[in-house]
């Protein structure tokens, strides 16, 4: 290799990382100290924190540019600071929905509220033949004549409930609520007169699959933990 070559190349790399300098610091609005400066404060460890420099000091040589983008970017990513819908009333407009006016009771799968003991063989079935749940979508009792099996309603203060049974007292404009236990009947619910929504009506059938659907919903799951 000639003397002159070498000395082509070299001049050649040279004019390269030259031009990618100008290119990066016109861009990024930063000079070569200032990312080594921006990089050594990034870098420091716990035992060397007594050599940070002062907050005004990197201030005047970090450009504000680059702490301007941090912040925004931490900003964003932090759940205190993104605004959202709390409830389910507050993420969607139940009134766009017909409403009705029932009496509202909750029920377990228990003796008190089925006359069966849990070695009953049917013990927490529904007339529907799927098991009884609490969950984003529960199960809830109504009179077929009014809601008919697999109808999905949005009860304000217990959530959605799909009809899946039915009861000896539920006749006519009433509806029970399932809970998993008796004190959660009479802890949060008890005997209510409201208006729910008819989300949307049934077609006489209800399937596991059905609720397991309507539960994985990832649109609400951000909702699950209003479930007790």
């Amino acid at each position: 290799m000639s003397i002159r070559f070498f000395v082509e190349k070299v001049v050649l790399f040279l004019l390269f990382i030259v031009a990618l300098y100008v290119t990066l610091s016109t861009l990024g609005n930063m000079t070569f100290v200032d990312v080594k400066k921006v990089y050594a404060y990034e870098s420091v460890t716990a035992t060397d924190v007594h050599k940070l420099p002062r907050v005004n000091e990197v201030d005047s040589y970090v450009p504000k540019k680059t702490f301007k983008n941090k912040l925004e970017r931490k900003k964003y990513i932090s759940s205190e600071q993104i605004d959202g819908p709390k409830t389910l009333e507050e993420a969607i407009d139940f009134s766009q929905y017909p409403k009705k006016r029932v009496v509202a009771t909750g029920y377990t799968a228990g003796v008190e509220s089925t006359g069966k003991s849990p070695g009953h063989p049917q013990y927490g079935i529904t007339y529907s033949g799927v098991e009884v749940r609490r969950d984003l979508y529960s199960t809830i009792a109504a009179d077929l004549n009014i809601f008919p099996l697999g109808t999905i309603l949005y009860i304000p203060g217990y959530g959605y409930g799909v009809v899946a049974d039915i009861g000896g007292a539920i006749k006519g404009d009433k509806i029970d609520l399932y809970f998993d236990t008796i004190e959660q009947v009479y802890d949060e619910w008890g005997k209510k007169e409201v208006d729910v929504y008819v989300v949307k009506e049934g077609n006489g059938n209800v399937t596991e699959v059905d609720l397991q659907t309507l539960n994985e919903d990832e649109a609400l799951q951000v909702f699950r933990e209003q479930i007790r």
